[in-house]
């Protein structure tokens, strides 16, 4: 097993890395909106954060050497169901090769964010 860790994604909050590869496999834990340059969640609605979001997944993945279209599997927790359709326009831009998913309801998530998404990728394959 390897750990990843990068500057360019928000620091592990609690005794957790953000990603482990392991077996051709990149399992990333959940990303929440925080701006690694601020430390803290900036944007206040939902398409924000999930850009974010997005973001911080993608530089985790580039950190391990691979990128979005590797990613085979993802979780997306959002606090209000009703953010389903405006997260999923920004996901879709992002996760372009549309992995798996599933999209649940939280009823909170950390920070007071809105959203969450963690990752599982091939890392022998792009």
């Amino acid at each position: 097993m390897k750990t990843i860790h990068t500057d360019k994604a928000p620091a592990a909050v609690g005794p957790y890395s953000q990603a482990i590869a392991a077996n051709g496999m990149l399992y990333l834990s959940g990303q929440i909106a925080i701006q690694p340059e601020e430390g803290k969640i900036v944007a206040k609605d939902i398409e924000g954060q999930a850009e974010q979001c997005c973001r911080n997944v993608e530089a985790v993945l580039a950190e391990a050497g691979t990128d979005m279209h590797a990613v085979v599997k993802t979780t997306c927790f959002l606090a209000d169901i009703h953010d389903f359709q405006a997260f999923n326009a920004v996901y879709a831009k992002h996760f372009v090769s549309k992995p798996a998913r599933s999209c649940v309801a939280a009823a909170a998530l950390p920070a007071g964010a809105l959203c969450e998404i963690e990752a599982v990728a091939v890392l022998d394959e792009k």
